[in-house]
């Protein structure tokens, strides 16, 4: 059994959560650099797009105890019945729509890497200035256009994960899994295809293309009129979804992991993802910041952000698993997962799911990080910080109770 994606994913009371819809350009306006209303705007990958935020948990009986947000969930067209880009899975839910009196806007895009790629099924922009002359730009294109007749206060950033190759090594650690018993267990993290990423030759290589990613929306934003010092980058880095195999609620023996909780990572593997790949790839997008020289960057670190609501982590369940049968149910957000089910061909099918979903932050998620987002904004003067968990719950938004330290 294989995953085979229909996009690249990576490696964002109640009704207010996702009342601040994703934006999309305007006509020419009054509004420009230092003038009008302030917005923020997101670019790079899955993990800041808002994959997976249709989501509100896990249920394999009843996917719609689950869907927060309908299957209109990514549509982000002005009319509200499309993608502008086709499973850029912008989600309604995603990280950036803060709100308060700040407008948003989303540029990123599932499956972006540090550049374009137009070879595939569907366009996927990168932090560049592609343009094809018929419609398909870059994100930094794209930001250069929106910043010159918007306000842009603050840009959000998350790119990287695909660099390495974030979707292959997941493909790689779920396949091992299901393909040897546990009494000959067949790792993930010494197959070539996967240490192939992680060798310093190739940390290097990627820590310079997330550099020039950084300094291409520093052009950008130079290029629509802005000083440095007017606008700030806020870099993100990825939060680990699985916990450390002594975490798991599911035993290594079966393939309950994956066949019940979509999480089918030997205890070994999920071990080394945490302890090796995720600081690698966290520690190389920390690492490209300081190489492009920008001046004008805060931190977001997501590191930790979702520690006891992971995906098959002890303490949070499918909603079956907790005895809950809505996402709007009173303690929903604490007793279920924060993170989207890894799935398969077999497992997505011709249900409402997409396998690009996988493993990403769902609707809570999402929200979380929202907030995290909101107090890094800081009410215009951004800051950096560390985004946990604060308390259970829900905040008067409607979102999980953050903190930012």
């Amino acid at each position: 059994m294989s995953l085979v994606s229909r996009a690249r994913p990576l490696v964002g009371a109640l009704g207010l959560a996702v009342a601040a819809l994703t934006f999309v350009p305007s006509a020419a306006q009054a509004d420009g650099p230092g003038a009008g209303t302030p917005w923020v705007a997101s670019v790079g990958d899955s993990y800041i797009s808002g994959e997976a935020g249709r989501w509100a948990g896990s249920s394999n009986s009843n996917s719609a105890s689950a869907d927060a947000l309908g299957s209109t969930a990514y549509f982000d067209n002005a009319a509200n019945n499309a993608e502008t880009i086709e499973r850029c899975h912008r989600s309604k839910s995603a990280e950036i729509g803060i709100g308060g009196g700040v407008n948003s806007v989303n540029l990123a895009c599932s499956g972006a890497e540090t550049a374009t790629d137009a070879s595939g099924t569907y366009f996927k922009p990168g932090l560049d200035f592609y343009d094809n002359g018929a419609g398909k730009i870059g994100q930094a294109k794209a930001l250069q256009q929106f910043a010159t007749t918007h306000n842009v206060k603050m840009v959000a950033v998350s790119i990287g994960g695909n660099d390495f190759n974030f979707a292959d090594v997941v493909q790689s650690c779920v396949v091992d899994f299901l393909g040897s018993p546990s009494w000959w267990k067949d790792y993930c993290n010494d197959d070539s295809s996967v240490t192939a990423n992680f060798t310093s030759a190739n940390v290097a290589a990627v820590k310079t293309r997330i550099s020039n990613a950084f300094i291409n929306v520093r052009t950008a934003m130079r290029n629509a009129g802005y000083a440095d010092s007017a606008w700030t980058l806020l870099v993100q880095n990825y939060p680990s979804p699985i916990p450390n195999g002594s975490g798991f609620r599911y035993g290594e023996s079966g393939y309950s992991r994956q066949s019940t909780g979509g999480c089918g990572f030997w205890s070994n593997d999920a071990n080394w993802a945490n302890a090796t790949a995720l600081p690698t790839i966290n520690s190389t997008v920390s690492g490209a910041i300081t190489q492009s020289g920008l001046t004008n960057t805060k931190t977001l670190n997501l590191a930790s952000a979702f520690n006891g609501r992971r995906l098959c982590e002890t303490g949070v369940g499918l909603y079956e698993e907790v005895g809950l049968s809505s996402w709007t149910q009173s303690g929903a957000v604490d007793k279920t997962e924060w993170v989207n089910q890894i799935r398969t061909v077999t497992t997505a099918g011709s249900s409402p799911y997409y396998i690009q979903e996988s493993l990403h932050p769902n609707y809570w998620g999402q929200l979380a990080i929202r907030s995290c987002v909101r107090q890094a904004y800081n009410g215009g003067a951004p800051k950096s910080g560390t985004c946990s968990r604060t308390a259970n719950g829900l905040s008067a938004k409607g979102e999980p109770n953050m903190g930012l330290s």
